[in-house]
């Protein structure tokens, strides 16, 4: 367990200074759009305010009032979050090319190691999975500040007060990193962790068999996603699901196929990726 531990903490500090500046980049980018959009909010209102000579409180019977999800929706907040995401994505692939294709072949080091290979397996998906969390907690510990700072620029005849929950839920892409229920937060990052184990085992394939690896592990990827949308497919063809019942199939092939995965991708590391 100390073994595995230990290369979990590695991982994670080899990827420790791209990881801080996503981080800083995120504050920095959401906290700038917060003043910059709030400002071009105000100066929009203010002009119609003149233009059509109205009260406060005409505008905002009229228009509505300033709230968050005005700035949830820009880029200068979105942003960060689709770079992180797209950054974590290509860590999946990095997290092992890196060790054999680095200027001293890591992975000769890493794979002579004693300990299990199921190890350091389960260490770099651990890593990748910690990091993902990482960066939500740390969205879901600014967006309360962002929310203040917003509140302290708007005026408050113009500003119309809503919950941390309700920006959330109104915004897609907060209501996909920030799941409102603890199930749909099991299975967001349940199927997270499906794909990611999915694209571990065609990483494998690769490294096992090379060119014929790749056509292999494209091919898994393929067959994976068509039998975990299988009962969608089925659906729009002429059988009918009840909910509950697509939920369940779904889910039961998530698990099968993450299972498979797993096994799969930590067998090939043990029995056919040489050192």
């Amino acid at each position: 367990m100390m073994r595995y531990i230990k290369l979990v903490n590695f991982e994670i500090n080899r990827f420790s200074k791209i990881y801080l500046s996503l981080l800083l980049i995120t504050l920095v980018s959401q906290f700038a759009g917060v003043i910059i959009v709030t400002k071009s909010l105000l100066k929009d209102a203010r002009e119609t305010i003149s233009n059509e000579k109205l009260s406060e409180a005409a505008y905002i019977a009229n228009y509505g009032g300033i709230d968050f999800t005005h700035i949830t929706n820009t880029l200068l907040f979105v942003g960060p979050i689709a770079l992180s995401a797209v950054a974590l994505i290509f860590y999946i692939f990095l997290i092992w090319y890196r060790d054999w294709f680095g200027k001293n072949t890591f992975i000769y080091r890493i794979l002579m190691l004693p300990t299990s290979r199921l190890s350091i397996y389960f260490s770099k998906a651990t890593a990748i999975f910690l990091m993902v969390l990482g960066l939500i907690a740390f969205q879901i510990i600014i967006l309360p500040m962002e929310n203040a700072l917003f509140h302290t620029n708007v005026p408050e005849a113009l500003l119309n007060e809503i919950s941390i929950s309700t920006i959330t839920k109104a915004s897609q892409v907060l209501a996909l990193i920030i799941p409102s229920t603890f199930t749909q937060f099991l299975i967001s990052y349940g199927i997270g962790l499906m794909i990611m184990s999915i694209l571990f085992t065609a990483i494998m394939f690769e490294r096992s068999f090379r060119i014929k690896g790749i056509i292999m592990g494209l091919l898994y990827c393929g067959i994976a996603a068509v039998l975990f949308l299988a009962p969608v497919l089925m659906e729009i063809g002429n059988f009918y699901f009840y909910p509950n019942e697509l939920f369940g199939l779904m889910l039961a092939i998530g698990i099968i196929l993450t299972g498979l995965s797993v096994w799969l991708g930590a067998w090939l590391l043990k029995n056919r990726v040489t050192v």
